[in-house]
């Protein structure tokens, strides 16, 4: 659903959160993005812990987008602070990100599509010296249509098959950090299925997952907790159960007929 919703009435607005836990790898403090005059981000403030998934979601519009895009070095906040593993990131460049251990997997996949399977594969390792044979490996074993593909070009994959590659070649990078932005868009509903128990396992397996995501049903299942934006603020934050269980948020995001109390 893409309409723009007031989340906000009968809430306190959420205030910047605390952050003290040891376990915290990512905050997000008080961002301001803008586009020229556009306050695209109005003061942001979130953080996800080292091992957790949590899922941004919002109305088309909203900021969710714009946030990860800040948080992965490809925008800059006029305002605030962005905290990665205790360090202040905010303004390095995207690229000195990913030595860090932040991968970003934008929406739209973005392979390569004149190159092959394995060639995109090997350019999601660009940062290291030599392949890893092991790494290569696991997400052949995680993603097996691509191994049946391993020589075809990207550009002649399917709509799954792409996303797959995406996720598969942010692997290859050894993330810490894995952000997703829209990963079901345009996909089967099987498909979709697929991705996000991948991502399950992806998270298992140790890897730290900001995912932004239309799909709340399939995104709130999967988060251990969420946030809510709004024209470019959080309105709303709970665990991914408490959201999923939320009246504004199945009346918003899952197009259920809510009865007046």
């Amino acid at each position: 659903m893409t309409e723009s919703i007031d989340l906000s009435k009968g809430q306190e607005t959420p205030t910047s959160p605390a952050v003290s836990s040891s376990s915290t790898l990512l905050n997000v403090d008080d961002i301001e993005v803008r586009y020229g005059t556009i306050r695209a981000l109005k003061g942001v403030s979130f953080h996800v812990n080292e091992g957790e998934i949590v899922a941004l979601l919002g109305a088309n519009g909203a900021g969710k987008t714009t946030t990860q895009k800040t948080v992965s070095g490809m925008l800059r906040p006029s305002l605030g602070a962005i905290t990665y593993d205790g360090k202040r990131i905010d303004g390095i460049p995207a690229h000195e990100l990913i030595r860090l251990g932040i991968c970003h997997v934008p929406e739209g996949r973005h392979v390569f599509p004149r190159m092959t399977v394995h060639e995109n594969l090997e350019m999601g390792a660009f940062r290291f010296k030599k392949i890893d044979q092991t790494d290569l490996d696991n997400v052949l074993e995680m993603f097996p249509r691509l191994k049946e593909r391993y020589k075809q070009l990207g550009g002649t994959l399917s709509g799954g098959e792409q996303q797959m590659l995406a996720i598969g070649r942010a692997l290859m990078g050894k993330p810490r950090l894995l952000l997703l932005d829209e990963p079901s868009m345009g996909l089967a509903p099987l498909v979709v299925a697929q991705i996000f128990e991948i991502l399950r396992d992806i998270n298992n397996s140790g890897v730290t997952v900001l995912l932004v995501e239309q799909n709340a049903a399939q995104a709130l299942g999967l988060a251990d907790r969420g946030y809510v934006l709004e024209t470019g603020e959080i309105v709303l934050e709970g665990t991914g159960s408490d959201l999923l269980a939320d009246d504004r948020i199945r009346a918003a995001y899952l197009g259920e007929e809510i009865a007046a109390s």
